[in-house]
């Protein structure tokens, strides 16, 4: 299937906001394939972040740039659609993006608050850098101005109070045909699961859809609320641009 065939599409989203379920969904359709986090090897290759799986990333993924990107805008792909799961964080400021042209963008964004929780239940300390979501509203403004797309952004809420509404809309504004197999999906791993998955994805493969969206009140520390603090305004942008189902 040539380049031009394939749909290949670009979820950018922070650690903790759904993004792997977002995944499992996609991949259930009939007529996708998936790619898992393709920059996390350059990440880590840059930054040495202390991360679970260091040296087992590095090994199963290529840490170039330049290399990566053209994969993903050139590499073969024997499906109509093409998924690519992107962690904001990963893309490092100061790298070219002019390939970004090339694929069709959306955004999975998340309450901070939501995720800082979340992020330092499983991690124990939590920074802005680590979330991502200052990176992703810069990310936002970079790629809507590389690619010219007027790019559809949706809230991990707004997806578990209405998956199939939200799902539909999002499929509209992506020129794909929504698929009933997007809702659910089987338990267990994949072979298309980064490396990383023992150690992150426990949760989603137990899951057989998304889970039903539930209100909690939060306890967050100082530290956390400081994160949270100092990224909400990023988010609240992002989230005002959202399409709503």
């Amino acid at each position: 299937m040539t380049q031009r065939e394939t749909h290949r599409i670009a979820m950018w989203s922070g650690p903790r906001n759904i993004s792997t379920a977002m995944m499992r969904s996609w991949e259930n359709r009939s007529d996708s394939q998936v790619v898992d986090e393709p920059f996390y090897g350059f990440y880590l290759n840059k930054t040495r972040s202390p991360h679970p799986c260091f040296d087992e990333v590095l090994q199963s993924q290529s840490s170039s740039y330049e290399q990566v990107a053209n994969e993903l805008v050139n590499g073969e792909c024997s499906s109509n659609v093409q998924y690519q799961k992107h962690m904001t964080h990963h893309m490092l400021a100061g790298f070219d993006l002019t390939w970004a042209k090339d694929l069709q963008h959306c955004f999975l964004i998340r309450d901070p608050a939501q995720v800082v929780n979340s992020y330092t239940n499983s991690r124990g300390v939590c920074s802005v850098e680590d979330i991502g979501i200052k990176r992703q509203f810069e990310l936002y403004q970079e790629i809507s101005q590389a690619s010219g797309q007027d790019i559809p952004i949706v809230d991990s809420n707004d997806v578990l109070k209405n998956p199939e509404r939200t799902l539909r809309l999002l499929c509209e504004k992506l020129g794909v045909p929504f698929m009933p197999k997007m809702l659910n999906w089987p338990k267990g791993g994949r072979t298309s699961d980064g490396v990383w998955a023992k150690h992150w994805y426990d949760s989603v493969e137990n899951s057989t859809g998304f889970a039903p969206y539930t209100e909690k009140q939060l306890q967050l520390n100082d530290e956390q609320l400081s994160v949270v603090n100092q990224v909400q305004p990023f988010y609240q942008q992002l989230y005002n641009k959202r399409i709503i189902a």
